[in-house]
């Protein structure tokens, strides 16, 4: 018994020392996490924003922060030869210049300005894919103006592949691509010449994305149009064929058969994935909501999620692969001046006069324009 007072006291000593001990390693073991822990440099949580169900200790959201006029911008013109027609505004005499002025400044941080040699030395011998509708071609643009103005003539090309095209930066062995794939999943004619989209079957867009370094989706316009709109005239799961189905629950279906797809056939260690949020659309008004607009709008009188980026984030959680999801939607939808509206294509003087004649564009974006922004991110992300 007395052996037993004795080293009673002693093993409690020990187990209170081990026990200070964890406690003070932990401690400085979150000092050094803290002082090192960047969203720039932290992989994880960079590709798990979504996926995470812990609080996140970032010290820089990209979403939350203000339009602000600079000067120095933009970051090319509209002389770029590989901008389509509709979004030269500037060439297609849109009069006032403003809208290419605007950067984004995120409320902990500063984006650093698009650095066209170091993007593609970051991206040596890679190739990223952008894929998606015509909003994510708009976006392949920016990216294509933003750096071929460092490649010399004679050592970038385009070429085409199916749905895909590609431009080559030579020297550097990379390659910007855009694949068109407006609803991810396949839309193919029926027996009877009929749309149908198959909510479960993707292979056939898929098949271009394998063997991409980085790959940057979008899908969610195509999915919201009207009945007289829309690309298809069936849903098709299985063997079984629907006329009519809720929007957003054929939304999440063809997501969904999306998300396996990356679940079962890419390898996190060799692909990076992100996904970019719906751009917004400022089309109420019949169209001329954008119209003569100069500024970004200051602020909302209510936030407003869209259920398309609501189902997006649920698709996402239960992904095994690590996706990124880019949100642009809300800084996105401060720029209702950053649309073409009427300036689409070049007018002649008579044409001028009568504006209000023409259709109004406010989906897509004005180049130099905002996209450049959403590429600026996207180069941080990298």
């Amino acid at each position: 018994m007395r052996e037993t007072k004795l080293q009673l006291p002693l093993f409690l000593s020990i187990l209170i020392t081990l026990f200070i001990s964890v406690v003070v390693l932990a401690s400085e073991f979150d000092d050094l996490a803290e002082d090192n822990y960047s969203w720039l440099n932290d992989e994880d949580d960079q590709v798990n924003m979504v996926q995470s169900h812990q609080s996140s200790r970032r010290k820089c959201e990209l979403s939350a922060g203000k339009w602000v006029y600079d000067q120095s911008y933009p970051l090319y013109d509209s002389t770029c030869p590989y901008l389509s027609t509709a979004v030269t505004c500037q060439k297609n005499g849109r009069p006032d210049s403003d809208y290419e002025k605007w950067r984004w400044k995120p409320n902990g941080c500063t984006i650093p300005r698009f650095d066209a040699l170091k993007f593609l030395g970051k991206m040596r011998r890679k190739r990223i894919m952008l894929v998606g509708d015509s909003i994510m071609r708009n976006q392949w643009e920016s990216l294509v103006c933003l750096v071929q103005g460092v490649v010399p003539t004679a050592r970038k090309r385009v070429t085409y592949n199916g749905p895909s095209m590609a431009f080559h930066a030579m020297d550097f062995e990379v390659s910007i691509e855009f694949s068109w794939a407006p609803l991810l999943v396949e839309l193919n004619k029926g027996p009877e010449n009929e749309r149908v989209l198959h909510l479960d079957l993707i292979e056939e867009n898929a098949k271009y994305w394998r063997g991409v370094d980085v790959l940057v989706f979008d899908s969610a316009h195509w999915w919201t149009h009207s009945d007289k709109t829309s690309s298809w005239d069936y849903y098709m799961e299985g063997q079984s064929l629907f006329r009519n189905m809720n929007q957003m629950v054929a939304y999440q279906k063809g997501l969904t058969t999306w998300a396996k797809w990356v679940d079962l056939n890419l390898d996190p260690r060799k692909t990076r994935v992100i996904f970019r949020s719906m751009s917004p659309r400022h089309n109420r008004e019949n169209g001329w909501r954008c119209y003569n607009q100069k500024k970004p709008l200051a602020y909302f009188s209510h936030q407003h999620v869209p259920e398309p980026l609501l189902v997006l984030q649920g698709v996402l959680r239960k992904m095994r692969f690590p996706v990124y999801l880019q949100d642009i939607t809300t800084i996105s939808a401060f720029r209702r001046d950053g649309h073409p509206s009427v300036y689409r294509r070049a007018m002649g003087q008579e044409e001028k006069q009568h504006l209000r004649e023409f259709s109004s564009d406010c989906s897509h974006w004005c180049l130099p324009g905002v996209p450049d922004i959403w590429n600026e991110m996207l180069s941080v992300l990298l």
